[in-house]
């Protein structure tokens, strides 16, 4: 078990459409000690995302109403410091494409390996940190150039 991950809790936001994948995560990584906010589709996972403090997200690219492409450009638009990290089964150049130039942290393919997630996820978590700590380091230097 990683210790930097149970050192202090970080949360983890699942976004898919199918119940067994969100199961089967939140099982495993709260079993690592992460807590686990479960959404099921890009409309719950925007409401979830104003009541937690989510570090990062992994989220289905194929779901109805509102892709995994969709749902990253509007958290992005309110929250950029969340990483988030596609997941598909139908993975495709186009689409893996799309999520570069959306800025995602990470792309992969299911069936994955669950130690793989370990793996992206204690980066993604970092980077998470790395960018709320640069975004409040720019916000204190703009309002102390308001002040002078």
């Amino acid at each position: 078990m990683n210790q930097e991950v149970n050192s202090e809790k970080k949360e983890i936001l699942v976004v898919d459409d199918e119940l067994l994948i969100r199961d089967l995560l939140y099982d495993f990584l709260t079993s690592h000690g992460y807590i686990v906010r479960l959404a099921e589709n890009g409309q719950k996972a925007l409401e979830v995302i104003d009541k937690h403090n989510i570090q990062t997200a992994l989220v289905d690219l194929k779901m109805p109403k509102m892709d995994g492409l969709q749902f990253t450009s509007i958290l992005y638009e309110e929250k950029p410091h969340i990483p988030v990290i596609i997941m598909t089964a139908y993975p495709s150049m186009d689409s893996a494409i799309e999520s570069i130039r959306k800025g995602v942290f990470d792309y992969i393919v299911k069936p994955f390996k669950m130690s793989n997630i370990l793996d992206i996820l204690v980066k993604a978590v970092k980077e998470s940190k790395f960018r709320m700590e640069a975004g409040n380091s720019r916000n204190k230097n703009l309002a102390d150039k308001a002040v002078k």
